[in-house]
């Protein structure tokens, strides 16, 4: 089977199965397959590839089971990113975040960043990757996430790990204080886990909820992160779609400036920036 056969199958087998986007799926595992990225599909269409990994990756994409998981890596802002059950996935909305994130580190001198829930670590390090004089501490909570943070942070020298909770920062190793806040935190409301799409509910769910109103990690953030701050350092937090209101508000007895909610390209809320006063 050649790989522009593998593609056309897996086309025909996923939509008769109702698997959505099943273009873009078929194209992801028919490269895969090949061991190909997709953007080189056009030059290897008459590689040949193993009918049974494909066979493998289409059925468990019938039964529901997430794409992202079943390649293993994902890609997020330049770099991949191994992923798998127990870590939520990089999503293109969070990188607006990232490239946010790292522009701030970039304009600061040997910068010290708290990438905080930090998951696979994709917005971690990729900014300890593209800023360079930064020091990145990432921490995550779950030993399973923590595991695929580990082997992303492979090799990258300026970024450290820390596994802890940060509703308990003190019982975590860190500096005192930091020149940037970054998190992409669970912030969808406990009520509404159950509605989420099939595959998004095989992620982690602690990853995933943020309390009775998609809050709880917010508070912490401001109640016990923002003493570690600097001052002129910035918080930059990705929002749930219509939290902009809701998360300013919690932040509003806090000495910051420059206060904004940043839509993303389709106009809703994705990010909380301010600076330390």
């Amino acid at each position: 089977m050649t790989l522009s056969e593998g593609y056309a199958y897996s086309v025909q087998f996923l939509e008769f199965n109702g698997v959505d986007e099943a273009e873009f799926k078929a194209l992801c595992v028919s490269c895969e397959a090949a061991g190909v990225k997709n953007s080189q599909y056009h030059f290897h269409k008459n590689d040949l590839i193993s009918p049974k990994k494909l066979s493998d990756m289409l059925w468990r994409l019938k039964n529901g089971e997430a794409l992202q998981y079943i390649i293993g890596k994902w890609p997020f802002y330049k770099y991949e990113f191994y992923v798998g059950p127990g870590v939520l996935i990089p999503r293109p909305e969070t990188e607006e975040l990232a490239a946010l994130a790292i522009k701030e580190a970039k304009s600061r001198q040997s910068a010290v960043v708290f990438d905080l829930c930090s998951g696979s670590g994709c917005i971690g390090l990729s900014i300890a990757r593209e800023a360079l004089g930064s020091a990145v501490y990432c921490v995550e909570k779950s030993k399973e996430a923590f595991k695929y943070l580990q082997k992303n942070a492979a090799g990258i020298s300026n970024a450290s790990l820390a596994c802890g909770d940060i509703f308990k920062p003190d019982g975590i190793d860190l500096p005192q204080k930091c020149d940037i806040i970054v998190s992409n935190p669970p912030y969808i409301k406990t009520a509404d886990l159950p509605h989420l799409q099939k595959e998004v509910q095989q992620e982690p769910r602690p990853a995933l909820d943020g309390g009775a109103d998609g809050l709880d990690f917010y508070r912490a953030i401001a109640e016990l992160w923002f003493d570690r701050l600097n001052r002129g350092g910035r918080i930059l937090l990705e929002i749930g779609s219509e939290q902009g209101k809701d998360v300013k508000n919690l932040f509003t007895h806090l000495p910051l400036d420059n206060v904004t909610i940043i839509k993303d390209v389709y106009n809703n809320d994705r990010i909380f920036s301010a600076v330390r006063l």
